[in-house]
Formats: C-alpha cells, structure tokens, sequence
C-alpha cells in the first residue's frame, strides 16, 4: 500500500482514485511515497528519502524545486490539458471584457441604483460611455499554443476572427489539435505587428521572464489589447503601465495581479481563476493520481516537468527501475551487472532529458535487495527500485 500525502484541499475525486487502488492518503501522512499538491509552497521544504514523486493537480510547477527533485530521483508530474476547457472559455470572456466595458458599465449602472424613474433616461444617456469594438474580424494573436493556446484559437476562429499562433515548441499533438485556418507566425514581431489582441499562453521559463517588455509594446499596434493566462512576470508590469498610461494598449486582462499592475488604467485583474471551474479541479487531480499512482506501481512517467516520460509495459517477474545521468556506458554498465548474475532481461527501455535518464530493465527472475544496493552503489546513479 503506497502512502500519499496532500498538501492542500484536493478534488475528491483525485483522492478516491488513488483510493480505489488501496492507497493511504491524507494531510497527515507520515513518511509519503508521495506528495499531491496544487499551489502548496516546496520551495526549501525536507524531503525524505523514501518520498519517489510529487504530482502537481495542474499545469504550473514554480512551486515546487524541479532541479532540486531530480537531483534526488525524485519524479515531478503535472497535469497538463486538464483545466484547458476552463482556461479557453475564461480567455473567452476575457475577449469581450477588454473590447466592451463590461465592467465599467455595470459599476456604473450600481451607482445610479438610487435615481428611481430616472434611470432608464440615465442608462440611454450613458451607455455609449462604455461601447468598444466587436471581435468579429479583429486579428488575433496566440503565444503558446498547448493544449490551452489551440482551443483558444480554435475558438477564436468559430467566433470570426482571424488568428496567428506562435509556438516554436509546439508538440505533434498540439499540431493535430489545432485548426488549419490558423496563420503560423513564424516570429513574434509578426504577432506584435498584425494583431488586434494578443493572448500569451506560455510556461513561466527564464526565457519567458518580461517576454512583454518595452521594446515589445513598442511594436505593437496602437490599441492592442493583451490576454496574460501565462504568469505575472512574463510581463514587465512597468513597461505595461507606461504603455497603458499613454493609450498605447487599450487594455491589459490578467489573472494575477499585484501592487504594480492593479495602480495601472484600463486593468482588468482576476484572481487567478482560470482553472477554477468544479471539472477542471476534478481532472487535474485524477491525472495527477493516476501518474503518481502508475509511477509507484509501474515506474512508468508520464507528463514529469524534471525527468524524461518513460513508459513500458511490464513482462518477466521482476522490474528494474533506474534514474541516473544521462552519461555515456551507464547502460552498459547496468546491463553488465545484472548478466553476470545471469540474469535474463525480458524487456526493457532506455529514455534521456537533458542531463538525466531513466532505464526501467524487466527481468527474468527476482532480485534481491542486495543486488539492488550494488546499483545505487554505482556513480551517477540517482535512484534505484525493484517493483
């Protein structure tokens, strides 16, 4: 029975799936295989030395120390995709409140709740203060299309707009996921030049850090109006108030706020409330239960930030499972090892990321502890299980 503990309030439906499978889980866990969290802080936490994964009920993980974790062999999932209808339809939204005042209007509408029989002459009078133009046949810009940036641009071509989308990185089955009808941008200042609106939708990387700074408002159409479900700091928040102080950017929709950008004109903040729809809470953590639980059953990864995505189905009697250095021989050796014992592998697979690898070797019989000792013993091995 492997023994999860949560960090902070979890769908129950994320709980019951690991449940289902004769884990123990709960806050007060002891001694946790492994940790289910969503924005719980890691950052200068102690992990034990039997903690195996970290699964991350949603897409970001800048809570949690990804180099750290690896260098430990410890195995960091998120769920990517599964709060993607959410986010869509928050950015949606967030299309026709940074074209119309809806906000405004609607304050404003509250304080003439006290004018009786005059407020429908007031309303008449005064709506025109809040018109904004119609999306239809505006230009669109996506930056990042995931599983978040290709609905949203699906989405935004059903409602008549032309749509870029920018994404050096896009995976193949994001390529799959995403409509023809969207122009491939082969730069950003092809975004920045063409588009009405600009929606980012990017990862919170180094390279992403004030991926919106000066020079990039600066390229940007007089009366862009800008979409961040990215990050705080993929924008510098003091370009963005210069560029919105001076009308240069019609307005700038974001979900998280701070003390700079709330001070700015023509904000509109939310609190963070891309996900937070009752489903997409449901899915990111039965995704993020059913990696960590693969992963401690199986040692199949799938969807980790840190280590690379192996997956094998399983043969033989024994599984070996191995993260270590992406070095040159270190299979070799393993392999070595496990022959001398005569030992047969039945089935096995290698996979790198960066600097890391992960080798999962089924075998013919049992090992025992000793032998898996010997492994770990081994330079630049980080971690060693025997399932």
């Amino acid at each position: 029975m492997f023994k999860i503990q949560t960090m902070n309030t979890i769908s129950p439906e994320g709980i019951m799936a690991l449940q289902r499978h004769g884990c123990a889980v709960g806050a007060d866990i002891e001694k946790p295989d492994g940790l289910l969290l969503r924005s719980a802080n890691l950052h200068g936490a102690q992990f034990g030395p039997e903690l195996l994964a970290i699964a991350r009920a949603g897409a970001g993980t800048n809570n949690i120390p990804i180099d750290e974790c690896a260098e430990k062999g410890i195995v960091v999932f998120n769920s990517p995709g599964a709060n993607a209808e959410a986010v869509k339809e928050q950015q949606i939204c967030w299309l026709v409140l940074a074209s119309r005042d809806v906000v405004g209007s609607i304050e404003w509408v509250k304080s003439i709740a006290d004018q009786g029989d005059e407020i429908p002459v007031l309303v008449e009078k005064g709506k025109s203060s809040f018109a904004g133009p119609e999306i239809m046949g505006k230009t669109l810009g996506v930056i990042g299309l995931g599983a978040t940036g290709a609905l949203l641009a699906n989405a935004a071509l059903d409602l008549g707009m032309v749509v870029y989308g920018f994404d050096p990185f896009m995976s193949v089955d994001a390529a799959w996921r995403l409509s023809r009808n969207v122009i491939h941008a082969e730069t950003l200042d092809e975004i920045f030049d063409e588009c009405d609106y600009i929606s980012l939708n990017v990862p919170y990387t180094e390279a992403t850090y004030h991926m919106i700074d000066e020079a990039a408002l600066a390229r940007m159409k007089k009366g862009v109006r800008i979409l961040n479900e990215s990050r705080a700091e993929v924008v510098d928040d003091v370009a963005m108030t210069a560029a919105l102080d001076r009308g240069h950017v019609a307005k700038y929709v974001t979900d998280f706020p701070n003390q700079v950008i709330l001070k700015a004109p023509n904000v509109i903040a939310t609190p963070h409330l891309g996900a937070c729809t009752p489903e997409s809470e449901d899915r990111c953590a039965v995704m993020a239960a059913e990696e960590l639980y693969d992963y401690l059953l199986n040692g199949n990864i799938k969807n980790s930030v840190n280590l690379p995505d192996v997956s094998l189905s399983r043969m033989g009697v024994c599984r070996l499972c191995v993260i270590h250095r992406n070095i040159p021989r270190m299979i070799t050796r393993i392999l070595d090892f496990i022959s001398e014992r005569n030992i047969n592998v039945e089935h096995m697979i290698n996979k790198p990321r960066g600097g890391y690898a992960c080798t999962i070797v089924d075998l013919g019989e049992k090992i025992g502890e000793d032998t898996a000792e010997s492994i770990r013993a081994m330079s630049d091995v980080l971690r060693v299980r025997v399932l």
